[in-house]
C-alpha cells in the first residue's frame, strides 16, 4: 500500500487531502503539533496521527522514518521550510506543497498584500500559472511563499508539485470566510449590505477540489506549478445566496454602490474592486476533475459552522480575527442602512 505523510495534517486542507487519499487506498499519516483532536470520521477510515513540530528542523526526518511515497506540506511558508523538505527528499517519492495565488502581481508589481496601501492590482481574468509573481524575499506573505516555491523547485531531485489555491473553503478551518454571512444569519440580521453591488469576484478553492488535484498528481507523479480553484468564480452575491440556501435562513441583501477601497460598509472577505480569478486549465490537462462548484461544495462548511458555531469566534477562528477591521460592526451597518433609507448614504 502506498504511504502518504501530510504535514499540517489536522488543518482544513490536510484533513480534506487525507480523506481523499484514504478513499483512494493510501495509507495516510497526519503530522501536526498534536493540539487538535482529529474528527472521528478521519480516524474511522484509517488516518494515523503523528506528532511533529516543523519548527524543529530534524523532526520531519524522524517523523517519516523509513520514508513515504508522497509527502504533502500544507503549511510550507518560506525558503527554510523548502530546505526542510529537500533535506528528506531522498527518502520520499514525491513532494506536493501548498502555496497561494496571492503570489501573482500586476505590471506595476502590485499584489493583494499591499492592496490597501498601493491600490488593488490590475490582473487579467482567469490568471494562468504564467502570470508574473512578486520577487522572493522575507517581507510579506506572498514574497515568502514565492521564496518557498523557488527553493523547492530549484533544489528538487524528486517530482515536486506546487499548488496555488485562492480563497480556500471547507470545514475545520481557522479562517472560514463563510462565517461573515453565517454569523449574521444566526444573529438575526434581516438586512445585509454588500459592497460593490455584490459583484466582487475573489476566486474560491474548495478543500475537496484541492484533495482531488492532490490525488491526480499523486497517481501520475507529475510535477510543476498548478492553480487550483473551483470551476466557477462566484460573485459575493452568489456566495451569499448559496450560504443562505445551505443554512435555510434568509435575509435581504442590500447592494451598495461602492466607490472606495477598502469599502466602508458591506466589506465581506471576498469584497474586491476588481476580479481576482485563476485558470485551472493546466491541472485539467493533467487529468484533474473538480468535485464540484462553490455552490456544490460549500454545504459541508455551512453545516460545520451551523453545528459548531462558537460564542468566542475570535479564539476559534484566529486567522479571521486578524482582519484589519471589525467584521461585525452592526452599528455602522444600521447607520448606513438608515441613511440609505433616508436617501443620504454613501460608500
Amino acid at each position: 500500500m502506498s504511504k502518504a505523510f501530510i504535514l499540517g495534517g489536522t488543518g482544513q486542507i490536510g484533513l480534506a487531502v487525507a480523506e481523499r487519499l484514504l478513499k483512494d487506498g493510501w495509507q495516510v499519516t497526519l503530522g501536526s503539533r498534536g493540539r487538535q483532536q482529529l474528527p472521528t470520521h478521519i480516524t474511522e477510515i484509517g488516518a494515523k496521527p503523528c506528532r511533529v513540530d516543523r519548527s524543529e528542523f530534524e523532526e520531519l526526518a524522524s517523523a517519516i522514518g523509513s520514508g513515504c511515497d508522497l509527502l504533502i506540506d500544507t503549511i510550507a511558508f518560506d525558503a527554510a521550510h523548502a530546505r526542510q523538505l529537500l533535506a528528506v527528499q531522498y527518502n520520499v517519492g514525491q513532494i506536493i506543497a501548498i502555496s497561494s495565488a496571492s503570489v501573482y502581481s500586476d505590471a506595476q508589481g502590485r499584489t493583494l498584500d499591499e492592496a490597501r496601501q498601493n491600490g488593488f492590482p490590475e490582473l487579467p481574468h482567469r490568471m494562468t500559472e504564467e502570470q508574473s509573481t512578486v520577487e522572493p524575499g522575507p517581507s510579506t506573505y506572498s514574497t515568502r511563499k514565492v521564496a518557498m516555491e523557488r527553493a523547492l523547485m530549484e533544489g528538487a531531485m524528486c517530482p515536486v508539485a506546487v499548488l496555488r489555491p485562492c480563497a480556500i473553503h471547507g470545514p475545520f478551518s481557522a479562517h472560514p470566510r463563510e462565517w461573515w454571512f453565517v454569523k449574521r444569519l444566526l444573529d438575526g440580521r434581516e438586512k445585509i449590505p454588500l459592497a460593490y453591488g455584490g459583484q466582487s469576484q475573489f476566486q474560491t478553492s474548495a478543500t475537496e477540489n484541492i484533495g482531488a488535484l492532490v490525488s491526480t498528481l499523486a497517481g501520475s507523479r507529475l510535477g510543476g506549478i498548478f492553480n487550483i480553484g473551483d470551476p466557477d468564480a462566484p460573485t459575493v452575491l452568489e456566495i451569499g445566496n448559496a450560504i443562505f440556501a445551505e443554512c435555510a435562513i434568509d435575509a435581504n441583501l442590500v447592494l451598495v454602490d461602492t466607490q472606495t477601497y477598502p469599502p466602508r460598509v458591506g466589506a465581506t472577505p471576498w469584497s474586491v474592486p476588481k476580479p481576482f480569478t485563476i485558470d485551472d486549465a493546466k491541472a485539467r490537462c493533467a487529468g484533474y476533475r473538480p468535485i464540484g462548484s462553490y455552490r456544490e461544495t460549500v454545504s459541508r462548511t455551512c453545516r460545520w459552522l451551523m453545528e459548531h458555531h462558537p460564542d468566542h469566534w475570535r479564539a476559534r477562528f484566529p486567522q479571521l480575527a486578524l482582519y484589519p477591521y471589525d467584521m461585525f460592526d452592526y452599528g455602522a451597518e444600521d447607520s448606513f442602512l438608515s441613511a440609505s433609507a433616508a436617501g443620504g448614504a454613501a460608500n
